[in-house]
């Protein structure tokens, strides 16, 4: 079975901090491919900025040059609010010879207790935690089910954020090296985020 990291998110914009998340997951669980995978209507945070078109096109722009990276807009094609239950669902039924990973953040793991139908997803799926030394997690607050699917990935610590990102744009500071080159030439381009 192909193994496959799942990573969800805004991605307005995408930087270097999410694309150093994904090469810690894959090779932390040895897997083939990740997907990085665009919220339409975040549960939990709000609106993107920027239009979903746009935030694909910086996704494409940031992942072009690594075959094992890919865009998947599953939940950009569905109505509503996006639930991680939906879309390995879905994904699982497209994809049944592929065993999926959900990547987190070291700051989601201990809400994991939180998400919606989190038993019947830890059936479905593993979790890859990543751990940065800032954002220490206590996975032995978890019930044991979840704690079994909870694979953990060492990431060196980087202060980077799309929020931060955005206010850096909006005063007038540079992002050059915070996002991929490519990226950094798509915001400029296309005058994003007050820039």
């Amino acid at each position: 079975m192909r193994k496959i990291g799942l990573m969800g998110g805004t991605f307005d914009p995408v930087h270097i901090g999410h694309l150093l998340a994904a090469v810690s997951a894959k090779e932390a669980a040895k897997l083939d491919e990740v997907w990085f995978i665009p919220t339409s209507i975040p549960p939990h945070k709000p609106q993107p900025g920027t239009d979903a078109v746009t935030r694909c096109e910086m996704l494409k722009a940031a992942l072009s040059g690594n075959p094992a990276f890919r865009l998947e807009t599953i939940e950009l094609e569905r109505e509503g609010a996006s639930y991680t239950i939906d879309t390995v669902i879905a994904l699982q039924a497209r994809e049944p010879d592929a065993q999926f990973y959900w990547i987190i953040g070291s700051d989601m793991i201990n809400n994991l207790p939180h998400w919606r139908r989190v038993e019947e997803l830890a059936e479905r799926i593993s979790f890859i935690g990543l751990e940065r030394p800032d954002q220490p997690s206590n996975d032995g607050e978890l019930p044991p089910p979840l704690r079994r699917r909870l694979l953990r990935a060492a990431m060196p610590p980087l202060g980077i954020s799309s929020t931060d990102i955005r206010h850096r744009l909006k005063e007038g500071r540079s992002i050059r090296y915070l996002v991929p080159e490519a990226v950094h030439d798509y915001i400029q381009r296309n005058d994003l985020y007050g820039s």
